[in-house]
């Protein structure tokens, strides 16, 4: 029997996002599993980052779509007022082989800055290839606005250092930084220019062979997660924090139980959500599926953080008050 996948995820959008009925309920966000867009369709923003433009949060991130040409490497967008239920906008990035790094070259961890000095908005990724990742640098697009056609611009290693996966941190300042994984050293914190089309300069060298970088600033400390080199295969990540992101950071610990491997997800980003009740910080993770990666899930869940500590709970449903900042989880 043939099952129609997109019929399937609209029908588990609608039970999701109204309670099985026709009354409006929570949107419950569940970890691990299928997540319909308003097409119905399973959100493609793998490696991805998240941009608030007001009450609008814009989700990047590589779209690994069955269907895209195998030419191209893709980034998808999408719109949400909740953080739950995403629209999908636009297909922003369609690239073909840029800098001619041959067949399987690759674009990944896309994340977008907004400048609101040049009102332009920045997209950088990883982009690499020949022979395996030896090329290590970043890709840099930019455009006019959030959801349009981001045009590629250049690429290049950040202050001369490799660059695999990326990160993105917007301080509490609104100053912002890029977060990159340099192979034969560890992985740096770097600040951007004014107009964030370069890398100024360098803020930290965490000497950790880590990628995954993400980081949050919460209640007067840095917090970053990371995780061990080991390819698509989950691993325990871990985390460490500082007072200034010039460090010294301390010793890295495991988020869950080691032996879960980070409940099969690799850090991809911290979303912090700011409400009149409660500041809920989010661990954005993917579950990659190397073979199908159009079916590579997603782990979003609120961290339990606070006086240097962090701890990601075992994944369940759960739902977020975007206005109080306040979680609940679901019993269902």
């Amino acid at each position: 029997m043939k099952i129609n996948l997109g019929c399937v995820l609209t029908t588990w959008w609608l039970f999701a996002f109204t309670g099985g009925g026709g009354a409006a309920a929570a949107p419950v966000i569940r970890p691990g599993e299928l997540w319909p867009d308003d097409r119905g369709q399973h959100v493609q923003a793998h490696g991805g980052g998240i941009l608030q433009l007001g009450g609008v949060y814009y989700w990047y991130g590589e779209d690994r779509s069955e269907t895209n040409a195998r030419i191209n490497r893709c980034v998808a967008c999408y719109a949400s007022t909740n953080l739950a239920q995403w629209t999908f906008r636009h297909q922003v990035v369609r690239l073909t082989d840029p800098e001619e790094l041959g067949h399987g070259w690759v674009l990944e961890r896309p994340k977008v800055f907004f400048n609101d000095h040049t009102k332009q908005f920045v997209m950088y990724a990883h982009i690499d290839g020949r022979g395996g990742y030896k090329f290590a640098s970043v890709a840099v697009f930019t455009c006019d606005t959030v959801d349009g056609d981001y045009a590629y611009r250049r690429s290049f290693r950040p202050l001369g250092h490799e660059s695999r996966d990326i990160g993105q941190f917007v301080d509490d300042d609104g100053a912002a930084y890029l977060i990159f994984e340099d192979r034969p050293f560890g992985f740096r914190i770097a600040k951007l220019s004014d107009d964030y089309l370069t890398v100024e300069k360098e803020v930290c060298l965490i000497s950790e062979h880590m990628e995954g970088g993400a980081l949050v600033h919460y209640q007067g400390l840095y917090y970053v997660i990371g995780s061990a080199l080991t390819g698509w295969n989950p691993n325990p990540n871990k985390y460490a924090t500082a007072k200034s992101l010039a460090g010294p950071w301390s010793e890295f610990k495991d988020i869950a139980p080691p032996d879960k491997s980070t409940y099969g997800s690799q850090s991809t980003m911290l979303w912090k959500v700011t409400g009149t009740k409660a500041t809920t910080v989010i661990f954005m993770g993917d579950i990659w599926k190397p073979q199908t990666q159009w079916d590579s899930r997603y782990l979003w869940m609120p961290l339990q953080i606070g006086d240097g500590k962090v701890w990601l709970p075992e994944p369940k449903p759960w739902t977020l008050d975007i206005k109080t900042g306040e979680v609940s989880f679901d019993s269902n």
